[in-house]
């Protein structure tokens, strides 16, 4: 009896929680956006990549993507972090949508899709750089790892990306 009410509330939670897709931005940091904003994940050649003149450095170049341009960005130079390396020789995307803007995500791999519950997600506030902070929607302890719940609406909209 006590079994099946510990079963009973594990499935509830699980029902309560979001889907995130999870993602490396460098060695030492993960990040999650959630699903809803998140169109694809995606390996595109370096090459493939058309870089612009008089952009912001954290704008890598332009994509083609299922027949749109998009911008690539460097979401860990955003979000002031370690950037990504020079060396690669293909990114990993994750393809981003808020309401009618597109951007491609780059990041150093691509982990997979998590379950998360609302009531794990912590304020970041005081944990991390306040540089990040406007770019979160909070962190969650997972798996013995810190992950950063990123705000796509947030990173989309960066003055950094205007400069």
């Amino acid at each position: 009896m006590k079994n099946s009410i510990l079963v009973h509330s594990a499935n509830q939670a699980n029902q309560n929680a979001d889907t995130y897709l999870k993602f490396q931005m460098n060695r030492q940091t993960s990040g999650l956006i959630h699903v809803k904003h998140t169109q694809e994940a995606v390996i595109v050649p370096v090459a493939s990549v058309t870089p612009m003149p008089s952009m912001a450095d954290c704008i890598l170049g332009l994509i083609n993507w299922r027949s749109r341009i998009c911008w690539a960005i460097d979401l860990p130079k955003i979000l002031d972090l370690e950037p990504l390396k020079s060396n690669e020789r293909e990114y990993n995307v994750v393809i981003v949508r808020v309401e009618s803007a597109l951007m491609g995500l780059v990041v150093q791999s691509i982990k997979g899709t998590t379950k998360i519950s609302a009531d794990t997600v912590r304020s970041p506030v005081g944990k991390l750089a306040s540089s990040l902070i406007p770019y979160l929607r909070g962190c969650v302890w997972q798996e013995e790892e810190l992950s950063l719940v990123l705000d796509a609406e947030a990173i989309v909209q960066s003055s950094l990306l205007r400069d």
